[in-house]
């Protein structure tokens, strides 16, 4: 994950877009190609690193880690370490993240139903 330099008029653009509109800042939080994912998961409760890193099967280890730090950074999900041999770490949606479970499950929906729709029309252009 690369950083756009902040002089740059695509940064500019994008701090000026996600300023004035709720639905873009929300985006640039969970937009992410595995920040939804790991939200999605999260919804039922706590999960450790290794349950999350099964659960969504192609990502790397540090990918994950990246992905869990930038969702901790935003107050989306907290991180707690437990002094054991070995050392156990859980993740779980915060307050402000579990207020995405709404938002989460009813992208679900709209997901499944569009789906759908273009499996529908595939099959109906196919006879």
């Amino acid at each position: 994950m690369t950083k756009i330099k902040e002089t740059s008029t695509n940064f500019a653009n994008k701090k000026a877009l996600t300023d004035e509109c709720p639905e873009l800042y929300a985006s640039k939080l969970i937009g992410g190609q595995w920040s939804l994912a790991i939200c999605s998961y999260l919804i039922n409760g706590k999960l450790r690193f290794g349950e999350l890193r099964k659960s969504l099967g192609n990502i790397t280890e540090r990918m994950l880690t990246l992905q869990l730090r930038r969702l901790e950074e935003d107050k989306i999900i907290t991180r707690t370490v437990y002094a054991e041999i070995p050392p156990r770490v859980e993740y779980e949606l915060t307050e402000i993240g579990d207020q995405l479970k709404p938002v989460i499950q009813e992208l679900d929906k709209w997901g499944t139903m569009h789906k759908a729709s273009l499996e529908d029309l595939e099959s109906t252009k196919n006879l």
